[in-house]
């Protein structure tokens, strides 16, 4: 991507931070951290949580207590995000990743293993990342990863900006596909972020080029292509929705 002359007063310019080495986000890391443990004395008094990564309260807390940002109303009835549990949840997920349409993307068909590893790895880190069901009208329909993209190794691949938050998705059911339902759902969510957490002003996604209904689900959600990135396993389009822009897109 080349360098906008105008980055100092375009506010939505993606090349206004420089790419984050591994390093910087250790560190970036190490200080959040140190921030929940010795942060303001009415902060500490005031933040009683489960203890929990991603719950609020609790040591590394780096998506604003996301197990409690309840529901929201959509065209196609409540939704909300609950935070994966492995023994209730493992079946249902691992059936859509079976899915062949998911697995081509997702790479994670099989026995359960590879999903309780997946799983589990996000669910025993420090918070950076919560995997949830996505709960309509009090159905587990869609699965869904929300994640600090500027805490994360995809920083490495474009301008990231502190708070920058991420989104992966899959919709479970065939019948639930190809009628705009991803499309809502992806928009309500990326609302839910921008919502719950004032730091934040830019939700990322990076789904892959060849996953056309993805990308089409993004640009109708209110994201912009920003350009592409070459990850590791895959060439992906980085998407992106602008707090500034919330009213036009």
């Amino acid at each position: 991507m080349n360098a906008d002359t105008n980055a100092g007063t375009n506010p939505l310019s993606d090349t206004l931070d420089l790419r984050l080495t591994d390093e910087l986000i250790e560190l970036i890391t190490a200080e959040h951290a140190v921030h929940d443990l010795t942060g303001p004395a009415d902060a500490r008094h005031h933040s009683r949580g489960t203890g929990r990564p991603g719950f609020p309260g609790g040591p590394g807390d780096f998506l604003d207590g996301l197990a409690d940002w309840g529901p929201v109303g959509t065209d196609a009835g409540p939704f909300q995000l609950v935070p994966v549990r492995i023994e209730r949840d493992l079946r249902l997920v691992t059936q859509w990743m079976n899915d062949p349409a998911v697995a081509a993307f997702w790479e994670l068909a099989g026995p359960g293993a590879a999903t309780v590893d997946h799983l589990r790895a996000q669910l025993d880190g420090d918070g950076r990342s919560m995997p949830c069901l996505g709960v309509l009208s009090g159905v587990p329909m869609s699965y869904w990863e929300v994640y600090r993209a500027d805490l994360d190794p995809v920083a490495r691949h474009y301008p990231a900006r502190p708070h920058d938050t991420g989104i992966h998705f899959l919709i479970g059911k065939v019948a639930d596909r190809g009628r705009g339902l991803g499309t809502l759902l992806l928009r309500t969510v990326a609302d839910l972020v921008l919502d719950r957490r004032p730091s934040c002003d830019r939700v990322i996604g990076e789904p892959d080029l060849r996953n056309t209904p993805s990308t089409a689900a993004f640009l109708g959600a209110g994201f912009r292509l920003s350009g592409e990135m070459e990850l590791p396993g895959k060439r992906a389009a980085l998407m992106i929705r602008d707090r500034a822009l919330r009213a036009v897109l």
